[in-house]
């Protein structure tokens, strides 16, 4: 039994937040040079009372909208920002969309790299034959996570939540897959104070807090995706000059015109759509599959090489063809 990506939705929160609006906070980040370093111009930001589940929900109800929902068998939830510690967003999501109750649901706690571990998943379940069509949903609100006055990590992440629709196919049209993982980094992409480490106890007035050193992120990217690629794509048996496009975690500008770099398949087959995003960690890939469709850069039976990376370590890439 083959697989095969059906149909991405995605949702971004109402709220935008501007290079210009970050510049009267912090006047010596000018907004051009926040747009030009870093590749966005603006980003979405969820509502105090918006959460990843409320992103996702809304990404897959636009999914369904024209789709039988009493066929969907099992739903994945990719999210580092859940609405509860328990019970699981995956399960609250089944009952908001109407779904059976005789089908799986189950959170995964990922960033980056979720949305390749997702498909993955979707397929092993598909091919072991539990399963025909599966609902993939990421969501996050990394933005309850920055502090106020972090310019840095403001400037880069912004919210929102996309929905895939995963199927049996005659055809297998989701590749093999190359995963990695080096908790060594751990530390370097982090909410410390938000715990069982910390018993989940928070001072009065303080708010979960995301750290990310941002020049290891960028040795352990730059070290670690170039081999990533060439791995998936002697695991697939294919060479680099057969792939039609390739899209990559948007992670930031600079990174992502780092590797490119470093690929010899030229800019113009490789995806940069952060502009009126920012990353939006688990989201960017699906969020980016879907616009390079609509936009005409891929189109049905391209073969494009996907690939995520982060917080974890992390890493995970594949080859699909559209």
């Amino acid at each position: 039994m083959g697989t095969k990506i059906k149909k991405i939705e995605y949702y971004l929160p109402e709220k935008i937040l501007t290079n210009e609006q970050l510049e009267e906070k912090f006047p010596e980040w000018p907004a051009s040079k926040v747009e030009d370093k870093i590749g966005v111009k603006q980003r979405h930001i969820a509502k105090s009372d918006e959460t990843s589940l409320d992103l996702a929900t809304k990404a897959a109800e636009k999914l369904l909208e024209n789709e039988d929902r009493d066929l969907i068998d099992f739903v994945l939830f990719c999210t580092q920002s859940p609405e509860y510690i328990l019970p699981t967003s995956a399960c609250i999501l089944q009952t908001r969309l109407g779904l059976r109750t005789d089908i799986g649901a189950l959170d995964f706690n990922l960033g980056c790299s979720g949305y390749i571990y997702g498909l993955s998943l979707a397929k092993a379940l598909i091919n072991s034959e539990m399963c025909k069509n599966i609902l993939f949903v990421t969501g996050e609100t990394y933005s309850k996570f920055i502090a106020e006055d972090d310019i840095s990590n403001r400037s880069i992440f912004g919210d929102a939540g996309s929905a895939t629709l995963i199927t049996n196919s005659d055809v297998d049209m989701i590749g093999e897959f190359v995963f990695g993982t080096d908790g060594n980094g751990a530390e370097n992409l982090i909410v410390k104070n938000l715990s069982a480490r910390n018993s989940y106890i928070l001072n009065e007035g303080e708010r979960p807090t995301l750290y990310m050193n941002g020049p290891e992120i960028f040795n352990f990217t730059i070290e670690t995706i170039p081999r990533l690629i060439k791995s998936v794509l002697s695991k697939n048996k294919i060479e680099l000059i057969d792939i039609d496009y390739i899209i990559l975690h948007q992670a930031n500008k600079y990174i992502l015109e780092f590797l490119i770099s470093q690929i010899s398949l030229g800019p113009n087959k490789c995806h940069i759509d952060m502009l009126n995003y920012g990353n939006t960690v688990s989201n960017t890939i699906p969020i980016a599959l879907k616009d390079a469709f609509v936009q005409g850069k891929i189109h049905s039976g391209d073969k494009v090489l996907l690939a995520g990376f982060g917080v974890g370590y992390s890493w995970g890439a594949t080859i699909i063809t559209i």
